[in-house]
């Protein structure tokens, strides 16, 4: 029976010692059918091993429902890893943090304020149990041990960086053995001497993160694990962008050089990232540590891979580097097709006020209600009441994260969790006054995790608290029916007409049919972009990227549709495919 054991100073692969060198790749952040692809890459590259995060929430985005079908098939993705000959290293959290909306945590199980977040809680730990239920069996019948890729699971992630409840993680440890998981168990913290200590218990194998000096953060590593195999979990070869910031690089030399003397020192690695992806739909999260930072669309993390599956010069810097400790195939592979160029003219537009009605259904509430409080777990929400021309202002306790503000249909102005603004002067006049209301992602990391969205209350005008609303959670995970009809049936509008947001836009394109595209963005205020229905994710003039990557399993040679929701206005209805990514000016 082959297997994978921690040794006194190796770990061992079926006795032997055996060095891991893997990297992250997340199955969530790349369209299914790229998978086998991506992984392939990452075996050319030198890599034994592929790591994969888990997100609770992509699986459960809802209460009482967990998909394993399609994009979120972690069975079929493990099947290719061990296809191409290579192991797998599985990390279901529950938490992960990924940058990843709410850290992977359902946002449904954490508005129940009685809910104990990260520690030894009953609800939270019978969620929990409920999760492994339907996650773990795939993951055990795919063991090592029983002839399949999995050689460990992670238990938690950098817990030691939030809490320190040892009872709750040996309730990990004792639920993820009683699911079948016979391989080793690890945690993974950061190199601080404290989290290393709050964050495992002797029954996990500790691993640590770090990106430079890794002979300092291995001696660290070896003070909280006297024995055993050290390990890098996360080797940070670049970093995660957020909106209005430059976009992050590591340069290729010195990741190079801090992975050549980490192996050096014989011990495993995890590149953290192999290949970023990218957060389609909602998916992105948020950093919050004493200030609100959503992350961009692209989550190309100057990896390896690019976004797009293309090799960087980063990939042939660690692919030398890896040589000199492992046998590295060969080949190399091909560079991919430049995307085609084209325009697009949205000739279809529609206002979103006339869209509003097949978006979703208002409810009347006594009280200002958070998103949570609807159920609506991500996304946009409208909020409407009646104000006099007394009132003359708006002051809110919060907004999470954004809202654009209109008197019967004109604007007013924007309230802004990143600007720290929260009042807005009002005309003084009377009328409806709306807030559409976007979620910008949920925090990942630190202990705002679990927070509710929308607007937090009160809502106080200059006379009085504001108590009667009106709010409906829209429905933009996808094109609904309704609206592409309503897009459809609109008259024809000259592209070179501007745009008055927030408005509905539809244009449809020929192309090659399986290629890659980049649709440029700037020109643009802020939205969401579709294409055939399905949501690519959001866009934004603050950049750093500019582009957003359209995988080319989305596209067909003839007929596509392209939908934009843009919020605030246009020069012309006009956009443009290019022929590479565009992810703006960096930031060593």
């Amino acid at each position: 029976m082959p297997t994978f054991e921690i040794g006194d100073t190796d770990f061992l692969l079926d006795g032997r010692p055996h060095q891991v060198v893997s990297g992250a790749l997340h199955y969530f952040r790349v369209h299914p059918e790229q998978w086998a692809d991506r992984i392939r890459k990452a075996r050319l590259m030198g890599l034994n091993t592929i790591e994969t995060y888990v997100a609770w929430n992509f699986h459960a985005p809802e209460r009482g429902r967990f998909d394993l079908d399609g994009p979120r098939d972690l069975g079929r993705f493990l099947d290719l890893v061990a296809a191409e000959g290579m192991h797998a290293i599985v990390r279901p959290g529950p938490y992960i943090c990924a940058e990843w909306d709410n850290g992977g945590l359902p946002a449904w199980l954490l508005a129940d304020p009685e809910v104990g977040v990260r520690r030894h809680e009953p609800r939270y730990l019978a969620a929990i149990a409920q999760y492994y239920d339907q996650l773990l069996p795939l993951v055990a019948e795919r063991q090592v041990t029983r002839g399949g890729p999995v050689i460990a699971v992670q238990v938690e992630n950098e817990y030691g960086a939030y809490g320190d409840d040892h009872d709750y993680l040996r309730a990990l440890i004792a639920m993820n053995r009683e699911r079948g998981i016979e391989v080793p168990l690890l945690s993974c913290d950061q190199a601080d001497d404290e989290m290393q200590a709050r964050g495992s218990v002797p029954e996990l194998h500790r691993t640590v993160t770090f990106g430079t000096r890794a002979k300092e953060r291995l001696e660290l590593l070896r003070r909280h694990q006297p024995t055993g195999p050290l390990m890098c979990m996360e080797f940070w070869d670049g970093w995660f962008d957020w909106w209005g910031q430059p976009h992050h690089v590591a340069p290729a030399e010195m990741n190079a050089q801090d992975l050549d003397d980490l192996l050096a020192l014989g011990a495993s690695v995890n590149l953290y990232m192999f290949h970023g992806g990218t957060n389609f739909g909602f998916t992105g999260g948020a950093n919050d540590k004493h200030t609100y930072q959503p992350i961009t669309t692209s989550y190309d993390y100057d990896a390896p891979l690019a976004e797009h599956g293309a090799v960087t010069a980063k990939w042939h810097a660690m692919r030398e580097v890896i040589s000199r400790y492992a046998p590295v195939p060969e080949e190399l592979p091909a560079d991919p097709a430049p995307a085609p160029e084209l325009a697009v003219d949205l000739d279809r537009r529609v206002p979103f006020a006339a869209a509003l009605p097949v978006l979703g259904e208002p409810a009347a509430w006594d009280h200002l209600p958070t998103t949570d409080e609807l159920g609506h777990w991500t996304g946009f929400t409208l909020y409407r009441t009646r104000v006099t021309a007394d009132d003359r202002a708006l002051t809110l306790a919060e907004v999470r994260d954004r809202a654009l503000v209109a008197l019967d249909g004109e604007p007013v102005g924007v309230l802004s969790r990143t600007e720290h603004s929260r009042t807005l002067a009002l005309p003084a006049r009377a009328g409806e006054l709306t807030l559409l209301v976007e979620d910008q992602g949920r925090v990942n990391y630190g202990p705002r995790i679990g927070e509710p969205k929308g607007l937090i209350g009160p809502a106080r005008t200059a006379t009085r608290e504001v108590t009667d609303w009106a709010v409906t959670p829209l429905r933009l995970d996808g094109v609904e029916p309704a609206l592409a009809d309503l897009l459809a049936a609109a008259p024809a509008v000259d592209a070179v007409v501007p745009v008055a947001g927030p408005a509905f836009l539809r244009g449809t394109f020929d192309t090659v049919a399986g290629a890659d595209h980049f649709l440029r963005t700037d020109g643009w205020g802020k939205g969401l972009v579709w294409v055939n229905g399905f949501l690519l994710g959001r866009y934004w003039s603050a950049g750093p990227t500019a582009t957003l990557y359209v995988p080319g399993p989305l596209l067909r040679a003839a007929g596509n549709e392209l939908v934009v929701l843009e919020l605030h206005g246009a020069a012309e209805a006009r956009v443009t495919f290019v022929p590479g990514p565009d992810l703006g000016s960096s930031e060593v």
